[in-house]
């Protein structure tokens, strides 16, 4: 009874920030994150080159970034408990599909249907829901968030390589599929609400600016005529091509500096622990300072962190490389939606976030290839690195040159 009384007291937004650090990284860490290890494993039993393996991850990513704003609408008009219950329901069917997966266009079908349930399951609803039910503490929710699913990878990679020497990759894709529907599908039904208000409640910590803030007249339309959101969204989308261009060459990039492949591997893999440190960081500094500032402060660290490669490729660079750019990738991931929701309000959020993640899925796909077709004209990673630090360089001015308030 008494421990009944004390959990009560508590607001239930935090109830529901819990639950999506759980199901965010069991989703994330089986839909995202495993289909690396089972590359190798289904191009040796299925004969499927890995460029064919690979283009049906990236389709799915795609997929995913083009469903964001149908996705977007239906969370500010419907709420996220059936979106996201029916996307961990679809996500865990086409799992098992996986697992008995024969023929190369079935592969893609799947992982098609993959990326439409991740758009209804990953950060983006997420967010919308944290929008949502916080205000003043909107940062720290996230951070509780994502800082969790920060280890997704940590777990579920390790966990999917320890199934596929047990039972084969069939089984293990099968395993995991139990696994994401046995966690997800429960606690996005049973704990998932639409807004604060339904439950008699107000947005924790809420103050009467920001109520008022709900009210002003922020719709889609008005928004996207705005040059406030295009500066915002070429500035994000500038900073994610950039990041996703050296995280994806990272690897290649350390080899062809001689550094043998296991070393530069481990040094890949410490750049996602740093991005968990860095949203230890980002919470109690965010209260401090403007969304604004919090951008202008992400930009200028993952800035840094690129020039630093420039400067020489010493072991002590390349440490504090990972350093900063692992902890700069993991504020820029709370960054933008904490912008966006302080900009616009709640009410529009999914739409107006979904709108922007549109283009900073195009920028983030094309990022690598670019850095591809850069690397097989000059024969050196150089002349990208160069490139990419100038485009964080005009992401830090762009934000800089945004006024206070959108239009």
């Amino acid at each position: 009874m008494l421990l009944s009384r004390k959990l009560s007291n508590y607001y239930y937004g935090w109830y529901i920030a819990a639950v999506l650090a759980i199901t965010e990284t069991v989703s994330y860490g089986v839909m995202y994150y495993s289909f690396s290890v089972f590359i190798t494993p289904m191009e040796n039993t299925l004969g499927w080159t890995r460029g064919e393996l690979s283009g049906a991850f990236s389709f799915m990513l795609l997929v995913t970034g083009m469903m964001a704003f149908p996705i977007g609408w239906w969370v500010d008009k419907h709420g996220p408990r059936g979106l996201m219950t029916l996307g961990s329901i679809g996500a865990t069917i086409l799992m098992l599909m996986w697992s008995q997966v024969s023929t190369l266009t079935e592969f893609y079908i799947i992982q098609a249907l993959m990326g439409v349930c991740g758009a209804a399951v990953f950060y983006e609803p997420a967010f919308a829901v944290i929008a949502t039910w916080f205000a003043e503490k909107r940062g720290t929710a996230m951070a509780i968030v994502t800082f969790t699913a920060g280890f997704a990878s940590t777990i579920f990679i390790p966990t999917a390589d320890l199934l596929l020497v047990n039972f084969g990759w069939r089984q293990a894709v099968l395993i995991l599929g139990i696994v994401l529907g046995v966690v997800t599908i429960p606690l996005h039904l049973l704990v998932l609400r639409r807004r604060p208000e339904d439950l008699g409640l107000f947005a924790d910590g809420a103050t009467t600016e920001y109520k008022e803030k709900q009210l002003q007249p922020f719709d889609l339309k008005s928004v996207l005529k705005s040059r406030f959101f295009w500066i915002m969204t070429l500035a994000f989308a500038l900073s994610s091509l950039s990041i996703s261009a050296i995280r994806v060459h990272f690897i290649p990039l350390l080899i062809s500096l001689d550094i043998n492949a296991s070393a530069a591997a481990l040094a890949s893999g410490s750049i996602g622990i740093m991005q968990v440190v860095g949203r230890v960081f980002f919470a109690p500094i965010e209260r401090h300072f403007s969304s604004k500032t919090m951008v202008i402060g992400v930009f200028v660290l993952l800035t840094f962190s690129i020039s630093i490669l420039l400067l020489g490729t010493s072991p002590v660079f390349i440490i504090l490389f990972i350093g900063l750019f692992g902890m700069g990738i993991g504020t820029h991931t709370l960054a933008r939606p904490l912008i966006v929701a302080d900009t616009y309000g709640a009410k529009f959020y999914g739409r107006i976030s979904s709108s922007m993640v549109i283009f900073l899925t195009v920028a983030s796909t094309a990022g690598p290839f670019a850095a591809g077709l850069v690397f097989d004209s000059f024969g050196s990673y150089m002349p990208m690195m160069i490139g990419v630090t100038g485009f964080s360089l005009v992401s830090i001015l762009l934000i800089w040159m945004l006024p206070s308030h959108a239009e």
